[in-house]
């Protein structure tokens, strides 16, 4: 399978702040054209108009946008592990792009659920940076398209939980202490109360593994989603405070051992391995990994939603997680190599 170059993602830098608790930040807009039904009713011919409109309205503003059509299985793969596109993207039926920045921090599906889906994802917590990247991109599909919107209803979509606003904000947050100490459910209650929702690493069809969980809203102000957020970030860390340092040291120390040793790995043992390396690294534990960062990485791109069969996906995982965690040790201890 062939994958076509691309840089790794903008939302993966470095420097992402309160990036111990959040790995990403993302706000992500739906959108309909007047006259076209919704992309699942939509014949092949009408399917390829829209895309043609949306790719054109998109040429005329500011931010230059690569146009990425008939993607490999390999290049689908990426960008469902880089959170570019969704799982359940159609990328072989007609009238199907996804556009990319240059970074790789914004991205476009169309016909996707919606005509229209805009993302823009940023890295740690960082919502006001997220908020800003979205609008440049929405400011010209409003400008240039005529877009379905109803009153009293708002933006109209395809599903009925998005009509209104259109407008999902969202953080990817790693709550492994949390989840460690029990506290998890007590909090998520509280956020719910607020209409901030909880899901699986991959969205709504997803199970949460490893702490990882997709804290969003689609109501209320960017104010109320930011408070909520900052909220979790505060009782993540108050629940990692409880937890010693020596607990913390064994439990990474069992999964270096775990990847070490395992032959088949499937997606969610490999993701309880990498949540464990990851607080390891964000507390400086030795023989971690040397940063948070560094794991988003390999959950990014190790093999979750490919296109494999299950027994060659599992022994591709645990290949994957063999070398990184010994890459981690020959690190601690240069003259073993």
């Amino acid at each position: 399978m062939v994958l076509r170059s691309m840089p790794s993602p903008a939302w993966l830098a470095l420097d992402a702040p309160d990036g111990d608790v959040v790995v990403s930040t993302r706000v992500r807009h739906a959108r309909n054209l007047k006259g076209f039904r919704f992309p699942h009713l939509l014949p092949a011919d009408e399917a390829r108009a829209v895309d043609r409109a949306v790719r054109g309205a998109l040429e005329q503003g500011p931010l230059p946008l690569r146009a990425m059509q008939r993607l490999t299985e390999a290049e689908r793969d990426f960008l469902v592990g880089s959170r570019l596109i969704s799982v359940e993207f159609p990328h072989r039926e007609p009238g199907r792009t996804v556009l990319l920045d240059e970074g790789q921090g914004v991205s476009v599906m169309v016909n996707e659920e919606d005509h229209v889906r805009l993302q823009a994802l940023t890295a740690g917590w960082s919502a006001p940076h997220a908020d800003a990247r979205a609008n440049d991109v929405l400011a010209t599909l409003e400008a240039h398209l005529p877009l379905a919107y109803a009153e009293p209803f708002g933006w109209l979509t395809a599903s009925p939980s998005n009509v209104g606003e259109g407008c999902r904000r969202s953080a990817l947050f790693h709550l492994i202490g949390l989840n460690f100490t029990k506290r998890l459910n007590q909090v998520l209650q509280a956020l719910a109360a607020s209409n901030v929702t909880a899901r699986g690493l991959y969205g709504e069809s997803s199970r949460a593994v490893g702490g990882f969980f997709q804290v969003s809203a689609t109501t209320g102000s960017a104010a109320e989603f930011m408070g909520a957020c900052e909220y979790l970030i505060g009782e993540e860390r108050r629940a990692r405070r409880e937890v010693t340092r020596l607990t913390l040291a064994e439990r990474t120390a069992q999964a270096r051992e775990v990847a070490i040793g395992s032959g088949q790995t499937s997606a969610a043992d490999a993701l309880r391995i990498l949540a464990w390396l990851r607080w390891g690294a964000s507390a400086g534990i030795p023989d971690a990994p040397a940063s948070p960062r560094e794991v988003d990485h390999w959950v990014a791109t190790m093999e979750i939603h490919g296109t494999q069969d299950p027994a060659t996906a599992a022994r591709h995982r645990a290949d994957f997680l063999r070398h990184r965690v010994e890459s981690i040790t020959r690190r601690a201890t240069p003259e073993a190599s």
